[in-house]
């Protein structure tokens, strides 16, 4: 690829998102979709165009992830919206339940 050139979202990276039951009223009750990016940045602003609202449930407003959220790339903690993903890796998006 040339150097400068943009590679379109639907080039990017296919990866497995397994979504926590607190978002699944975003993707229809589907507790695994697909999501293309190669940053979890990248997977979650594609989630969020496929599922609106998904992402603010997620990130907050200066875009750092929620306290009570987790994000895994397979089995490694995501810390930054950086984070690299690549082909066959599995995105998890869980959400900490609290109550009484």
């Amino acid at each position: 690829m040339a150097r400068g050139s943009r590679v379109s979202i639907s080039e990017r990276t296919v990866v497995t998102t397994r979504v926590a039951s607190p978002f699944r009223s975003y993707t229809d009750g589907r507790a695994i979709v697909e999501s293309r990016g190669a940053t979890v940045r990248e997977a979650l602003a594609d989630l969020d165009r496929r599922y609106p609202g998904m992402r603010f449930r997620m990130i907050d407003e200066q875009d750092r992830i929620r306290p009570h959220i987790r994000l895994y790339v397979n089995t490694d903690a995501v810390e930054q919206l950086d984070h690299r993903i690549g082909r066959g890796d599995t995105l998890h998006l869980i959400c900490a339940l609290s109550g009484g």
